[in-house]
């Protein structure tokens, strides 16, 4: 039934052997940047290339800093105990993102709350965010209370999903309104830009990740980026076990976290960003693609918001009729092309299916027709 979608990938790929969803491409200096951390003898969470990646970070994202982590999750929780999440807090956010958001959450003893998504970016919805507010919670001394259980709400995180920016100058504009801290899950959208504005940039702060199928990867590792230099400060001091500096003693003055990026997983990163408009360059050309094959196959191919540059991380088409979302994956995986459906939404989890939620009508909609299909960058031969 999708052969000729089989065939087509084969043919952008130049391969009839397995092609996966997103493989990494080490094409530049990682070699040379990995021979010269190893050499230096500083390959741990000390060096000089995670102090490049930290400038070359927030340079390229126009963010006045960057702290790096060992991973996407571990700099969202780094974030949110930034924005005085703690017990019993609540944090608002979307059902249809990876587990990792609200794994973040409940590290801070936190309780996620759930409400909807745009179709056309699948991100959070600025409408649902509204109404949620306006129907559920109070404002009583500059702090948004929820109404049905009295907690505070205390921050808010956004993701924007494969690559396509929500709207999130809206949402940070509601947030405002509603005293509620911004921080942008942007772990899968390094490179993507809304308005002539980077991603990650919109909230207090914003958190990328450099996971093994990233568009920019070192196999694993994270970062934060903030324009306040209070929050840089302690977001450093706190994923450094909370050491206060010394040349020889070890006094640390709060429970920290052993989560700086080690220098060797930088040197990578430092690589791949000399390569990252390159990457979303041919990515596009590769979207380019797809769009135009799916618009006779009555398949929606996404293509995100028009005032959006997305870094197209993952190509996404939607099914109009859900019983063919299976088919396709099914027929697709057994003839080597990957191709995967989208995460269980967060509210159907065992460990969140108490949760808060507003109306999801959209995500639902959507987790019944979402596919991913092969989205690395594809080599010119």
């Amino acid at each position: 039934m999708f052969e000729g979608f089989i065939k087509f990938t084969q043919n952008l790929y130049k391969s009839t052997e397995f092609i996966p969803l997103h493989a990494p491409k080490f094409n530049g200096n990682e070699k040379k940047y990995l021979n010269e951390c190893i050499d230096s003898t500083f390959v741990s969470s000390v060096g000089e290339f995670v102090d490049k990646l930290e400038e070359n970070i927030a340079s390229y994202t126009g963010a006045k800093y960057a702290i790096a982590t060992n991973n996407g999750t571990s700099a969202l929780h780094i974030a949110l105990l930034l924005a005085n999440v703690s017990k019993g807090d609540e944090v608002i956010t979307q059902p249809l993102t990876f587990v990792a958001t609200c794994n973040s959450i409940s590290y801070c003893n936190a309780n996620p709350v759930f409400v909807d998504i745009d179709r056309d970016s699948m991100g959070m919805s600025p409408e649902s965010l509204l109404n949620f507010l306006e129907s559920s919670t109070s404002l009583i001394n500059q702090q948004c209370i929820n109404n049905s259980t009295g907690k505070v709400i205390r921050a808010c995180v956004p993701m924007h999903t494969f690559g396509h920016p929500c709207r999130i100058d809206t949402i940070r504009d509601i947030c405002n309104q509603y005293y509620i801290c911004l921080i942008e899950d942007a772990c899968e959208s390094l490179g993507s830009v809304y308005k002539g504005k980077h991603t990650g940039t919109f909230g207090k702060m914003g958190v990328f990740s450099f996971n093994g199928n990233k568009i920019v990867t070192a196999g694993g590792g994270g970062c934060l980026i903030t324009n306040d230099e209070n929050l840089a400060k302690r977001a450093k001091h706190l994923t450094t076990t909370s050491k206060k500096s010394h040349k020889w003693e070890f006094v640390h003055d709060e429970v920290g976290y052993n989560y700086r990026m080690p220098n060797i997983n930088a040197a990578l990163i430092v690589a791949q960003l000399e390569q990252l408009e390159d990457f979303i360059k041919k990515k596009e050309v590769l979207s380019n693609k797809y769009l135009e094959f799916f618009k006779s196959k009555n398949i929606e191919f996404v293509s995100g918001l028009k005032e959006s540059r997305p870094n197209f991380w993952l190509n996404t088409i939607i099914f109009k009729e859900e019983k063919y979302k299976d088919l396709f994956i099914n027929e697709s995986n057994s003839k080597g092309v990957m191709t995967r459906p989208v995460w269980m939404l967060m509210n159907k989890l065992s460990m969140f299916k108490n949760a808060q939620s507003a109306d999801l009508r959209n995500a639902e909609w959507l987790e019944k027709r979402v596919v991913n299909i092969p989205s690395g960058v594809v080599q010119n031969k």
